[in-house]
């Protein structure tokens, strides 16, 4: 007779890990398609040359919305496997994780440089007061230091996951 050894209930965290990242990545892998197809359309040269970042993220658009497709993919992947306890999972979703939380700081970058792009764009060519003007800056400042902190409390929530995906209890789940 075979001998069976349960080496831990499964928790809660785990599943519910397991069942956000399975939704999460069936949304973003289907709005990743959506994107693909968008970007496809953007294929069109346009009449003026955009600024250099601006040009250098639009050249290479079609590559950044492959690799969301493909990580979406592997998110989808882990995440079932995840739920299925299986040790492998648990260890590629830790890096696809930490790998969101590299995304998500180099995203504050781009976000930067495209709002920028965009204010200075429109605030050289709209015929406004120098007070409207301000208030107009206060208000960007205040979506970029809000867009901020939303990333870094999103990636301070990542950083707990992967923290508690490593602790020794969930471990003992999957060995």
């Amino acid at each position: 007779m075979t001998q069976t050894f349960n080496v831990g209930a499964p928790s809660r965290f785990v599943t519910v890990t397991a069942w956000v990242c399975i939704v999460l990545g069936a949304a973003t892998t289907g709005w990743a398609g959506l994107q693909h197809a968008a970007a496809a359309s953007l294929a069109v040269p346009a009449p003026v040359a955009p600024p250099l970042v601006t040009g250098w993220l639009l050249a290479y658009l079609p590559w950044v919305v492959g690799a969301g497709l493909v990580l979406s993919l592997a998110t989808l992947g882990a995440a079932v496997g995840l739920l299925l306890r299986q040790e492998w999972a648990r260890r590629v979703l830790i890096g696809l994780l930490g790998l969101a939380i590299v995304a998500n700081l180099l995203g504050l970058w781009i976000q930067h440089e495209v709002v920028q792009a965009l204010v200075s764009h429109t605030l050289d060519g709209a015929p406004l007061p120098a007070q409207a003007a301000g208030v107009f800056g206060g208000f960007v400042t205040a979506a970029r230091l809000m867009g901020a902190a939303v990333t870094l409390g999103a990636c301070g929530l990542l950083a707990w996951v992967i923290g508690r995906l490593m602790s020794p209890a969930v471990r003992r789940e999957f060995a």
